[in-house]
């Protein structure tokens, strides 16, 4: 967790500089004199909140910045004043105040702002998104009305967010970030179920597989065979379903379990849980190996993660 930072551009040069340092190396260029911009961040928990006011300008993420990234994030554009022009995959959205779209940092994209603008960003890793990025891929650039449906609940609860960015840094803060992915994996679940509505006999076969998988985590036995057999097909057309998406059934079951454990690790209701039964809870039956596995996805083994908790709010978590 941060607390939050504001940073006023000074002229263009110190706003472009302050643009890549924010979020990821982007190529900015200014649309006229006079330029004024703010950036208002705070983040916990690896999902960083950004309010970024600013005078017209494009801002583009280019083949060559992104053969220099690791990591691999999406951002969330939400719209409060002005409009602006968000191209990816082919695909173009014209945003206005309330509207929202996904973005894809490790692709290339361009936002085009022809006016002053304030809008809300929200960038995450993308293995914190509970769904396959084949999937999420074919939402990105691609409007969804905060005005109407799931997102009149997702939109003002981002709207909130940016208000209040000193909670992202209080002991609440993980579980507010945590709170605003989940919604925004509804939103795009969402918008995803709609667009194959009909259309794609497997989408709601693999929602029901997804959804269940994620109901039996904590169960030592959850395996393909299992879930073939609860959902009458075979284990070779399970494997093939998930091939489809650019993931495994092992992979995406552990990928799950490890998220669900790291968000335990750092959320002060469990600091007084030991790490082993945190990892038992989501199906991790063998300590040693959840360790293994666990500083393999994420650079740290769990108990420091764990110690991450102690410095930040004072407890005193068992490591046990």
């Amino acid at each position: 967790m941060s607390a939050p930072t504001t940073l006023i551009a000074r002229d263009f040069t110190d706003f472009r500089t302050a643009v890549s340092r924010s979020f990821v190396p982007l190529h900015v260029t200014a649309g006229g004199d006079g330029f004024r911009g703010r950036i208002r961040s705070s983040a916990a928990d690896e999902v960083q909140v950004s309010e970024v006011t600013a005078s017209p300008h494009v801002v583009e993420r280019t083949p060559e910045l992104i053969a220099r990234a690791e990591r691999r994030y999406y951002k969330l554009s939400l719209v409060l004043a002005g409009t602006s022009l968000l191209v990816q995959d082919g695909r173009q959205a014209v945003l206005r105040p309330g509207d929202v779209a996904l973005y894809d940092t490790h692709r290339p994209y361009s936002l085009v702002f022809e006016e002053d603008f304030r809008t809300l960003v929200v960038m995450f890793p993308q293995r914190l998104i509970d769904l396959p990025a084949e999937l999420v891929g074919q939402l990105t650039a691609v409007r969804m009305s905060g005005k109407e449906g799931v997102g009149n609940v997702v939109v003002p609860f981002l709207a909130q967010l940016g208000g209040n960015l000193e909670q992202l840094a209080g002991p609440a803060g993980a579980r507010l970030a945590h709170s605003a992915i989940d919604l925004l994996a509804t939103l795009v679940a969402t918008e995803l179920d709609l667009a194959h509505s009909g259309a794609d006999p497997h989408h709601e076969l693999m929602r029901r597989i997804r959804a269940h998988i994620d109901a039996n985590l904590h169960s030592a036995d959850l395996n393909p065979a299992r879930i073939a057999a609860e959902h009458f097909i075979s284990t070779r057309h399970l494997h093939g379903l998930f091939q489809e998406q650019g993931t495994t059934v092992s992979g995406w079951i552990r990928t799950r379990r490890l998220e669900h454990c790291r968000r335990d690790l750092l959320d002060p209701v469990y600091a007084g849980r030991p790490v082993a039964a945190i990892a038992a809870r989501w199906g991790f039956v063998d300590a040693a190996h959840f360790s293994r596995v666990f500083k393999s996805a994420f650079g740290r083994a769990p108990s420091e993660l764990r110690r991450e908790l102690t410095v930040r709010d004072g407890f005193l978590p068992s490591s046990a």
